[in-house]
């Protein structure tokens, strides 16, 4: 197994509290690796670290291969991250921020592939971001992602603020996306896409791991979708770190 990603121990501290602890984690190159967990149950603290916005306070985080754990400058150049869409700054247009990430908006445009329609980008690069929907802000922050051309990228709830057609378009693309080699690390509260598009994933409880999600136990996910749910419900419920 090709490894992109392999977090032993990491742990992630904000104001002098551990918001994670000791995860351990592995996603494969080119696969879809889903985060789950409640409100607070440190999955943005997680992926932040990971991205580089935070540092980790110990434990080892191997990237490629390389250990970067105490690099969040090399960690940061390693992955393409979606900024908080409601962060954007009003002064400048969808097409200015996707330029500040990857340069000629043609060239942005042209890695988006099949996200630049997905997202409905076309009309959103001369718009000002202070004109805009937190709909319209979360396609451009979805899209900065991806505009450096990064084989690694982390998005933090992409779906928030989208409709359902924007929701399922933006789902297909992204698939596509790592199945044509990207390896994809998003946190999700759409349960159903974590059993649909996701390989593998891991759900996070108080900062602790609850409950590591292989292909096989997905593969079934996808199969009883609602078996899944109630499940997975149930253990956000209690942030029991039992077994299934």
């Amino acid at each position: 197994m090709n490894l992109a990603i392999e977090l032993t121990s990491a742990t992630v501290e904000r104001s002098g509290w551990r918001v994670v602890q000791d995860v351990d984690l592995t996603v494969s190159s080119g696969s879809w690796f889903g985060l789950i967990g409640a409100n607070g149950s440190g999955k943005t603290s997680l992926l932040r670290a990971l991205a580089g916005r935070l540092p980790f306070a110990s434990g080892s985080c191997r990237v490629t291969g390389e250990e970067l754990v105490d690099d969040r400058a090399a960690r940061a150049l390693r992955f393409g991250f979606s900024p908080p869409a409601d962060k954007l700054p009003d002064a400048l247009r969808g097409r200015d921020v996707l330029e500040l990430v990857g340069g000629s908006i043609d060239d942005v445009r042209s890695r988006l592939g099949k996200l630049d329609k997905a997202l409905g980008l076309p009309p959103l690069l001369n718009s000002w971001i202070g004109d805009c929907s937190a709909g319209m802000r979360q396609r451009i922050a979805v899209a900065a992602a991806f505009a450096g051309g990064h084989p690694l990228v982390v998005l933090d709830e992409p779906f928030n603020w989208l409709d359902p057609v924007a929701i399922f378009d933006l789902r297909e693309a992204l698939r596509d996306k790592v199945d044509s080699g990207l390896t994809l690390i998003t946190a999700l509260h759409d349960l159903g896409t974590l059993a649909s598009a996701c390989d593998t994933g891991l759900m996070l409880a108080d900062g602790k791991v609850a409950l590591v999600l292989d292909e096989d136990m997905l593969r079934a996910a996808a199969k009883d979708p609602q078996a899944f749910e109630r499940q997975t419900i149930n253990r956000l419920r209690s942030g029991s770190t039992a077994h299934f």
